[in-house]
């Protein structure tokens, strides 16, 4: 089954490379008219616009791959139909799954990388090319893609401490203008003030501090303190996490249609400081977890998808391929937006909307290939 296995294999790995860098040139040929007048005004030369696309390549392939491992899969699964292939080896005994097995491991080597690439690849990519960007015309802090709020204010939920920034520097984890309210056990109210603030052996060091104790029952100041410097190691909200609420805070102020995509990490930092969320913010978020765990396993569905349509026997053109896999793929966008959104909304349990569009073709894929005959 080696010989079987390594010449489908084969077969796949063709079409597999063109279409790939096809989608690849269109995309980029695409964007880049799309974008040229403003990469005329940011005065990116021609090999800052190569380098721009070099670096954007993991964002256009987290687009393409789906699409072109499914154009692949229906072009060679058809192919062998039509030269009958496919009704000669299950003659010999090997069935539908069996046969399938090569494509099914491509299909799970294709969903890693595509976690891989949302998870690690893209988020420093799209800060990389937003430095490209900004090379030759230094623009404001405020005109970036994502560029943090100078003035941010956040709450940790869980430990109980209210946070205002006047400006966060993310690369060097200071803070400009902190203050940070919070209640002791003892039930007295703190204020700390101070002009700066860093990150340094695990703990939060302010300069130039003061700190107000405040009586709670009353609101009367019981006493007040300055100090040019104060480590405060019971402060355990880390910089990544300070970035995460940031990062959150900016993409819920986006239209809907514009929010980017949120790493895990990012997810899952932000809900370890906000347990109990309000209802709108937690169907978004737990919707936006959930799809990011889910969209990777498209590379799988659409293999399942692919199999009963391209193997079934009988001599077509190869062209059915292609006409069937843009009505697959736009029949699984529809379902996954219109599920997405309403999951966002809370018309339907974060994970079901998530997983739902996977679950409906990735089913109708094994009824479908259990009836191939």
């Amino acid at each position: 089954m080696r010989l079987l296995d390594r010449y489908l294999f084969r077969e796949l790995l063709t079409p597999l490379t063109f279409c790939l860098g096809g989608f690849l040139i269109f995309w980029i040929s695409a964007d880049a008219v799309k974008n040229m007048s403003d990469f005329q005004d940011d005065k990116l030369r021609l090999f800052d616009i190569i380098e721009y696309y070099v670096v954007m390549m993991p964002e256009f392939l987290v687009t393409i791959l789906p699409m072109v491992l499914l154009l692949a899969l229906l072009y060679t699964l058809t192919n062998h139909a039509r030269h009958n292939e496919i009704t000669a080896i299950r003659a010999a005994g090997v069935s539908l799954w069996r046969l399938c097995v090569p494509y099914l491991v491509v299909g799970l080597a294709a969903s890693l990388v595509l976690f891989g690439l949302r998870e690690w690849c893209v988020p420093r990519s799209a800060d990389w090319a937003e430095r490209i960007l900004n090379r030759h015309v230094q623009k404001p802090e405020s005109a970036g893609k994502h560029a943090a709020p100078r003035i941010f204010g956040f709450t940790n939920v869980r430990d109980h401490r209210q946070w205002l920034i006047g400006e966060y520097r993310a690369k060097s984890a200071e803070m400009l203008n902190p203050e940070v309210n919070w209640t002791s056990s003892d039930g007295l109210n703190y204020q700390l003030n101070a002009a700066r603030a860093a990150y340094t052996n695990d703990a939060w060091t302010f300069f130039d501090v003061s700190v107000k104790e405040i009586a709670q029952a009353n609101a009367q100041l019981v006493s007040s303190r300055q100090t040019n410097m104060l480590a405060m190691p019971e402060f355990e909200e880390t910089p990544g996490e300070i970035q995460s609420a940031i990062k959150i805070s900016t993409y819920q102020g986006l239209p809907g249609a514009h929010r980017a995509d949120i790493p895990l990490l990012d997810i899952w930092s932000y809900l370890r400081l906000h347990p109990r969320l309000p209802r709108a913010d937690s169907s978004w978020l737990f919707t936006k977890l959930h799809e990011r765990l889910a969209a990777p396993w498209t590379c799988l569905v659409v293999v399942l998808i692919a199999i009963p349509f391209g193997a079934a026997s009988g001599r077509r053109n190869l062209f059915v391929g292609v006409a069937g896999s843009i009505f697959i793929c736009f029949a699984y966008f529809i379902v996954q937006q219109v599920s997405l959104a309403l999951g966002s909304g809370g018309h339907l349990p974060a994970w079901l909307a998530a997983w739902l569009p996977n679950l409906f073709f990735g089913l109708m894929g094994l009824v479908l290939t259990a009836r191939v005959r």
